[in-house]
């Protein structure tokens, strides 16, 4: 059965970029739909939309998504996009997700767009849309069985996790380079822990920037994007598979924002205008302060962030900020405060704005362990309940590792798909 996901847009004949959507859909066994509407209906649908738009494609954009709410179309996904300058669109892509999550069960996910977009930029985003759908039984399970491995090729780190009957038994975490050499390197150290060996292990499933590779190589059973694999580990960790929740994930190269429902992810965000939002930039900043990584959170625990103000998106531009606030008199423990903040800062703005955040929120991801950045996101959240788990670091190695128990059993072979 193919996928259906409705695209509610602004802009995208226009600029170029239609094609590239369907393309991507299309990669993944899902076909792109316009909702269709009467001429008579769009004023109403604007009417009782209740925002005020110029934009007469917008407006059909409203009525398109009025129509998903009422039963006049269906689908099983939402694309939401609109043109990344325009700030009339940017409200609506809000408002119009906002409308959609409210009122149906539909995933959804937005997205700004340039006119050279391409087709490979939004395959995480329909690839996510597409697992959210066809595998919702699978991300619905609340226990892992028999003994799994799950595989995280970050952009920064690999991390690797060996669970046994819902436990967590084994981790292996080492930096990226080659990405089969390092994932093997990791894998030792996690069976190092246990009495197994490789050919104990009865599923392999695989996730992040090398999962591909990775997955065809082993032989996985499941290769599968970050979005549904590390919602999943976060709710498991966290103790929160049932009800309402958010998933923050700071990475070494992008960002992710996620709620989730019931387990199942409904609406998510990622990416970034720059590294200065990201990992990355902490680790710079780390470099420069001449502290370890590890360090650099009770260092900025120690410091006031308004003593030291970043006013930088770029991460180069950041660097030098911090610099002159270190030449112009400031400590150590200021800057590092100023560096967690202006990461805080730039998610916030650049995503959590555009997601409607669920308590508890729970902080992923090797950035996760930096304690200055938890209470900088804590604190501009307005002091919101923030969880980070044991093993946050490992989240999408137990993801993975935990949905590949739901397929260990069956005869689905991801790495065939690719």
């Amino acid at each position: 059965m193919t996928i259906k996901i409705a695209q509610l847009s602004c802009g995208t004949e226009y600029s170029g970029v239609q094609k590239e959507i369907e393309k991507a859909a299309e990669t993944f066994g899902a076909e792109m739909v316009m909702p269709d509407v009467n001429l008579d209906d769009i004023e109403e649908s604007y009417e009782k939309f209740g925002l005020s738009c110029v934009s007469s494609s917008l407006k059909l954009m409203i009525a398109r998504a009025m129509s998903l709410v009422e039963g006049q179309n269906e689908a099983d996904a939402v694309f939401i996009c609109t043109c990344f300058r325009c700030a009339e669109a940017a409200i609506t892509r809000n408002e119009v997700r906002r409308l959609i999550q409210n009122n149906t069960d539909l995933p959804v996910v937005t997205y700004s767009f340039t006119e050279k977009t391409k087709a490979s930029e939004l395959f995480i985003r329909m690839e996510a849309l597409t697992t959210i759908v066809s595998r919702k039984s699978i991300l619905a399970r609340e226990k892992q069985e028999g003994l799994t491995l799950g595989i995280d090729s970050g952009s920064t780190t690999t991390k690797v996790a060996l669970m046994e009957d819902n436990s967590v038994i084994g981790t292996g975490w080492v930096k990226t380079g080659n990405v089969l050499e390092c994932a093997q390197d990791a894998i030792n150290e996690a069976l190092s822990q246990t009495d197994y060996t490789y050919n104990d292990i009865e599923a392999i499933g695989t996730t992040g920037y090398g999962r591909m590779t990775i997955g065809k190589q082993l032989g996985a059973k499941l290769i599968q994007e970050e979005i549904s694999v590390n919602s999943k580990g976060a709710v498991y960790l966290a103790d929160a598979q049932r009800g309402e929740a958010t998933v923050l994930d700071i990475g070494g190269m992008d960002n992710k924002v996620i709620t989730v429902n019931n387990g199942i992810p409904d609406n998510f965000t990622m990416g970034g205008i720059c590294a200065g939002a990201s990992g990355r930039f902490l680790d710079m900043a780390s470099g420069r302060l001449g502290v370890d990584i590890t360090e650099l959170g009770d260092l900025a625990r120690q410091g006031d962030h308004l003593k030291s103000q970043l006013n930088s998106y770029c991460i180069v531009f950041g660097i030098q900020d911090l610099v002159t606030n270190l030449a112009g008199g400031a400590t150590n423990a200021d800057a590092a405060s100023a560096a967690c903040y202006s990461v805080a800062e730039q998610v916030y703005e650049q995503q959590l704005q555009e997601i409607d955040v669920r308590e508890p929120l729970i902080q992923v991801g090797g950035t996760s362990l930096i304690g200055g950045l938890v209470d900088a996101v804590q604190d501009i959240l307005g002091g919101i309940d923030i969880i980070v788990p044991e093993y946050s670091q490992y989240i999408g190695a137990i993801g993975a590792a935990m949905l590949v128990s739901g397929l260990k059993d069956t005869d689905v072979d991801d790495s065939k798909k690719y």
